[in-house]
């Protein structure tokens, strides 16, 4: 019954904008914090461009939070939307740790495993932002949205295999510098959260297609 008075009601898409928004921060931020670890651009400067995309997918999700509250027609379940906004607030967080771990620990060069990590976290922001847009038409794109987020989770499996063949070489890299190890490790760790925190939001996609379709 609550699903056919919905349907009978107008409802709010400016949540749909929200969430195109904020796809759009993780995609800079994903192409920052790849630039970091490619060195094709100075960490100071890569760290201050995540820090500004968070600070606006922040705003975002301010924005999001409260038209929950003052919206009294959703497209969707508010507890969803809540829910999708925080993973995506969520990932663009971990960006910025991840960066503020390199700051940190004055790191400037990276090992092939976190660079190809970091390559693979941009291919999730770009397929993450793929598929947010398609959430407008739910019943005619579930196929499509089931597909992108598979790709996610692909992804997130083979950011595991890097961090776990990463850490391996770093152990037998490191033997006589423990604090590289130690140092290196806190980063693979942070970059392995970061993809994480996109199997989340694809997670959090597949809940909503399961549900409303």
């Amino acid at each position: 019954m609550l699903a056919w008075f919905r349907g009978l009601m107008p409802r709010e898409d400016r949540f749909f904008d929200l969430f195109e928004r904020h796809a759009r921060t993780l995609e800079d931020g994903a192409a920052a914090l790849r630039s970091l670890l490619d060195g094709t651009q100075a960490v100071p400067a890569a760290y201050a461009a995540i820090a500004a995309h968070e600070d606006a997918a922040d705003e975002i999700t301010r924005e999001a939070l409260l038209a929950v509250r003052r919206t009294f027609i959703t497209p969707f379940d508010r507890g969803d939307i809540q829910a999708l906004v925080g993973s995506l607030d969520d990932a663009i967080d971990q960006m910025l740790k991840t960066a503020k771990a390199v700051q940190l620990f004055e790191v400037s060069t990276f090992e092939p495993a976190m660079r190809e990590m970091g390559a693979v976290i941009q291919e999730a922001a770009q397929v993450t932002a793929e598929a947010l847009p398609k959430l407008r038409a739910l019943g005619e794109n579930a196929a499509a949205l089931n597909s992108l987020t598979e790709r996610v989770i692909e992804l997130e499996g083979r950011a595991d295999d890097l961090h776990n063949d990463g850490l391996k070489a770093l152990f037998k890299a490191s033997g006589r510098d423990p604090m590289a190890f130690l140092v290196g490790s806190e980063l693979y760790g942070h970059l392995e959260k970061v993809m994480d925190r996109f199997e989340d939001v694809a997670n959090q996609i597949s809940s909503i297609v399961v549900e409303h379709v």
